[in-house]
């Protein structure tokens, strides 16, 4: 019985057992530099018989190329993430590239502390949704891009930074559902997920004013809150925009609170998954059943939502085509390309019949994709 091996074999051992030198058995490992087709067989034949694993850290020094993408997102586990990173990887594994995924929570410190990770792992682009308000916010995308590592702003943008992005309409996405509450009758319509504000707002230019300085996409769909009321005549109550900490049980506070005004909403906005929840369970708590005594529409459909009863009607965001998008942009920088202005790829997967909509900002690209509204049963005229 042969003596097992105490370590992994290495690239001299390789060399040898393929009858070549050492620099031809790293270019093939390592993929890059000339390799005949004959010499490259038998080096990966000795590799895969003696178990060799590159050292991808050494590669990537050599080589200057890690064939991996950072990927950084607010929660992993929160579904919307979850369609995109995999809209990501899709792309990313077709080009042999790996995915390397990090959550941080909405924590700017957490989000800080991933892209200084990525940086020292070499890796060959970022992806990010950030949660940063602003460009004084974004020293640590500075230091990335310093190093010459391109990034993609996933998501969200940040009011101040060029920088490539995708994203979806929230503006437009909010407006339209709002729409669709007013235009089944309701005049007292809450919206679910306002700006972080500890003290309560009183006038409009103080939600305005918040939205300005939140993250760019809550901001935006708060903004086509507004237009909706706008347009329809309707004057704003603020007492009916919740504020406060963004937590499913902040939420369900909120709601809770707003039932119990003298003129309580006969309808709810929540534009997150978990302002959707603590909706659900402060009318469930609160004897209020939908859609007879309360209309309801959420952000991020999802197959749950198509099970609850009644169904609830959602607005529905292209999550795996905005991860395939980002990808590649990022990968068509990586390459050295011009961004594709008018955004390559068809829009079918996105489940919309609208073209998605591009611009330029100096030399970077922001492409916008458009979401859609899923009508379902959660909706009707206010008792």
């Amino acid at each position: 019985m042969g003596k097992a091996r105490s370590s992994s074999p290495t690239i001299s051992e390789v060399a040898a057992a393929a009858g070549v030198g050492r620099a031809t058995a790293a270019r093939t490992l390592g993929g890059y530099g000339y390799v005949s087709t004959e010499a490259r067989l038998r080096v990966l034949a000795a590799a895969e018989g003696l178990g060799y694993r590159a050292n991808q850290l050494a590669r990537s020094v050599s080589t200057g190329i890690s064939h991996t993408l950072g990927v950084v997102v607010a929660d992993i586990s929160n579904p919307f993430f979850g369609g995109v990173v995999r809209g990501v990887s899709e792309v990313a594994s077709a080009r042999g590239f790996d995915a390397l995924v990090i959550s941080t929570y909405e924590h700017l410190e957490d989000e800080i502390a991933a892209v200084n990770v990525l940086v020292d792992k070499r890796v060959d682009g970022i992806i990010l949704s950030s949660a940063a308000c602003d460009a004084a916010s974004t020293a640590h995308l500075q230091l990335a891009r310093d190093q010459g590592i391109p990034l993609v702003l996933l998501d969200r943008l940040i009011p101040g930074v060029e920088l490539d992005a995708v994203v979806i309409d929230n503006r437009a996405a909010a407006r339209a559902a709002t729409e669709q509450l007013v235009a089944a009758g309701h005049t007292r319509i809450g919206f679910v997920w306002g700006p972080p504000m500890v003290e309560r707002p009183r006038f409009r230019r103080d939600l305005v004013d918040a939205a300005a300085r939140n993250l760019w996409s809550d901001g935006e769909r708060l903004m086509g809150y507004l237009d909706a009321l706008d347009d329809s005549g309707l004057p704003l109550d603020p007492e009916l925009v919740s504020v406060g900490e963004k937590t499913e049980s902040h939420a369900y506070d909120e709601v809770t609170r707003m039932l119990a005004l003298d003129t309580p909403p006969t309808a709810f906005f929540c534009t997150e998954t978990d302002a959707l929840t603590g909706t659900l369970h402060a009318l469930r708590d609160g004897g209020v059943p939908i859609p007879s005594r309360a209309s309801v529409i959420g952000f991020d459909d999802s197959s749950w939502a198509a099970v609850m009863e009644p169904p609830l009607t959602m607005v529905e965001q292209p999550m795996l085509e905005l991860g395939r998008r980002a990808a590649e942009l990022l990968l068509r920088r990586i390459d050295g390309e011009d961004a594709d202005p008018e955004g390559s790829g068809s829009n079918e997967s996105s489940g919309s019949n609208e073209s998605s909509g591009s611009s330029r900002h100096g030399e970077y690209t922001q492409l916008e994709l458009p979401a859609r509204l899923v009508e379902r049963a959660s909706v009707a005229a206010p008792h």
